[in-house]
């Protein structure tokens, strides 16, 4: 079994596309997004997905996906923002290098500005966003290893500070030869 170095975990809006992008470029690893190889074998967007099928079973094509990559991704993973809500989910994610990034109602609105098409926001998205952090939150920080606030923050510093917390070599730290410093 194979691990990610990183998995990114939060609500919509948090960045994790991005930030998981930019982070496995400085890692020199691979990026992949759960949300992205459900759209993939699903063959339609996971809104289409909600309607045709129903939440359930959308739920069970992301276990599938999130067990999938658990297991065979070494990069940087980002899970579906409702991924977290299962318990076998949780459960794989133990001991794992997880990093939730904490992201604001006001942020996030900036970001996906919540009229995108997100099924568990579709009506009055601000109040269904608080409700659904308030049922996740407690979650996404029950499987972190840290926690990393978004706000005023560019993906770039977000990426740093998620290669600080975990104490991460990035691919240009690890392709300077051991015991030289660069010179200031």
């Amino acid at each position: 079994m194979t691990a990610p170095v990183v998995v990114l975990v939060g609500p919509p809006g948090a960045g994790k596309s991005t930030v998981g992008a930019l982070l496995a470029a400085r890692l020199g690893v691979g990026y992949r997004d759960t949300d992205a190889d459900i759209v993939a074998t699903a063959g339609k967007p996971i809104a289409e997905i909600f309607i045709d099928e129903g939440e359930p079973h959308f739920r069970e094509l992301e276990r599938a996906a999130v067990r999938t990559a658990l297991g065979t991704h070494p990069g940087v993973l980002s899970l579906g923002g409702g991924a977290i809500m299962d318990d076998g989910t949780r459960k794989l994610l133990t001991g794992l290098p997880v990093v939730f990034l904490d992201v604001e109602l006001a942020d996030a609105v900036k970001r996906v500005g919540l009229d995108a098409p997100r099924p568990l926001l579709a009506v009055n998205p601000r109040k269904q966003w608080r409700e659904l952090m308030e049922r996740r939150r407690p979650l996404y920080t029950e499987v972190a290893r840290a926690v990393i606030a978004t706000g005023e923050r560019t993906p770039e510093d977000i990426a740093g500070a998620i290669v600080d917390a975990l104490e991460l070599r990035s691919a240009a730290d690890a392709a300077r030869p051991a015991g030289r410093e660069e010179q200031a």
